[in-house]
C-alpha cells in the first residue's frame, strides 16, 4: 500500500505511521528528544544524507511536528529545528518503542545510554492505563467498540 494511502486512512493508527514509519524518522526525533537541534548535528550523529535529512526535517515540519527557530553564528541567521507541542506528544510513542525494543531486540550490555527521572532517580518506562481507574493496562485488558 502506497504512503499516501497510509496517510489518508481514517484510522488513528495508520495517519502516524504513515508519518513515523519511515526509519529515519524515528532516529531524528530520538535525536531531537536528546538534544540535537541543528542540520549540521544531525547529520554528524546519525551519518545521513543531506538529501534524506532535508526530506525528513521537512516533513516533520510540514506535519507541524518541528518548527524552525533562528539563531545567530559567525555574524549569519541560521535556524534550528525545535519539537513543537505536537511533536512534545511523540515522547511517550519513543518510550514505548524504546521499552519494548530493549526487552526484545537489544541485549543490556549494548545499551548506549539510560534513562533516569530527573527528581528521583527512578528509571522511565512508558505505560498504558485507564483513564478513569488508573489502572495499568494490557492488549487483554482492552475492548473495542465502534464510535457512536
Amino acid at each position: 500500500m502506497p504512503y499516501a494511502s497510509f496517510a489518508s486512512m481514517p484510522c488513528a493508527l495508520g495517519r502516524p505511521a504513515a508519518l513515523l514509519g519511515e526509519r529515519w524518522t524515528l532516529l531524528l526525533l530520538r535525536q531531537i528528544f536528546l538534544g540535537t537541534r541543528r542540520f549540521e548535528d544531525f547529520q554528524a550523529t546519525m551519518e545521513i544524507s543531506r538529501s534524506v535529512l532535508t526530506d525528513r526535517l521537512n516533513v516533520l515540519l510540514q506535519e507541524g511536528v518541528l518548527k524552525r527557530v533562528p539563531y545567530q553564528e559567525d555574524g549569519r541567521t541560521r535556524h534550528e529545528y525545535r519539537l513543537t507541542e505536537k511533536g512534545r506528544d511523540l515522547y511517550p510513542v519513543l518510550m514505548a518503542l524504546r521499552t519494548w525494543g530493549e526487552k526484545w531486540m537489544a541485549p543490556e550490555e549494548e545499551e548506549s545510554f539510560h534513562l533516569h527521572h530527573r527528581d528521583c532517580g527512578g528509571g522511565v518506562r512508558a505505560r498504558v492505563e485507564c483513564t478513569d481507574c488508573g489502572a495499568e493496562l494490557t492488549a487483554r485488558d482492552v475492548q473495542v467498540t465502534a464510535r457512536q
